[in-house]
């Protein structure tokens, strides 16, 4: 009976990394682009009306609604105040100042490398598509980062995204901003491992005429979904 030798594998190539390395380096590639797929997952189900859903101001869920392209809040109820905030220019800013209008709020910071910057772009392109209806739209940020958001940072971020004097962007220093994070359930706290990052609710909210907090939107809408809210919006 004849003995066969034991098969080997034949050698790498001389500049092949080693298996090891090269698992190492498919993970480090796909891990953070299925983290990503799992976050829109995520938040596309909860505004669907999904199991998993966050808390949102005013005890509100979210639900979808053949009237508006955003999901619909419901309870309706009046959008927490903003009374304690000034913007960028040390003015006073109230919601109630804006009744009549179609108001859409988010939370952001001038540093953020790519979701707040994607949503500033994207409120642009809404205020472009809307032309002469725009002066029936009022933007509002308010601040997470308040060591980073300065007035000369939040003035270079507003003409940097084409928004000075169409967004009041709102600061203030930790104490003032944490009551409104609280009231809208908005969570923000830094990256330990890198303290220029801050993590944070990325959302819009669109209040109505009568100051109603009515829709919500994720950080990557379609600016087609705001425009074509503004008209319900208004009526409501």
């Amino acid at each position: 009976m004849s003995v066969q030798p034991p098969t080997t594998a034949p050698p790498p190539a001389p500049d092949a990394p080693p298996p090891e390395s090269r698992s190492r380096l498919g993970l480090h590639i796909f891990l953070p682009a299925l983290l990503i797929l799992v976050v829109v997952r995520l938040l596309t189900v909860v505004l669907a009306g999904g199991p998993a859903k966050p808390k949102l101001p005013g005890g509100a869920t979210g639900a979808t609604n053949t009237r508006f392209d955003g999901a619909l809040l419901s309870p309706l109820r009046a959008a927490p105040p903003l009374s304690t905030l000034r913007n960028y220019q040390g003015q006073p800013v109230n919601l109630t100042s804006y009744r009549g209008k179609a108001v859409f709020l988010t939370f952001l910071y001038t540093h953020c490398p790519d979701v707040c910057p994607l949503i500033a772009s994207h409120l642009h392109t809404v205020l472009a598509e809307l032309g002469s209806r725009a002066h029936k739209v009022q933007l509002i940020a308010v601040s997470v980062d308040p060591r980073g958001d300065t007035p000369g940072a939040v003035a270079a971020f507003l003409h940097q995204h084409e928004l000075t004097g169409q967004m009041q962007y709102l600061i203030g220093s930790g104490t003032q901003l944490a009551p409104v994070w609280k009231e809208w359930y908005v969570g923000s706290s830094r990256d330990i491992g890198k303290p220029d990052l801050v993590s944070h609710s990325a959302l819009v909210y669109g209040i109505s005429a009568s100051g109603k907090l009515t829709t919500i939107y994720a950080a990557n809408f379609a600016p087609s979904q705001i425009v074509h809210d503004v008209a319900p919006l208004l009526a409501s």
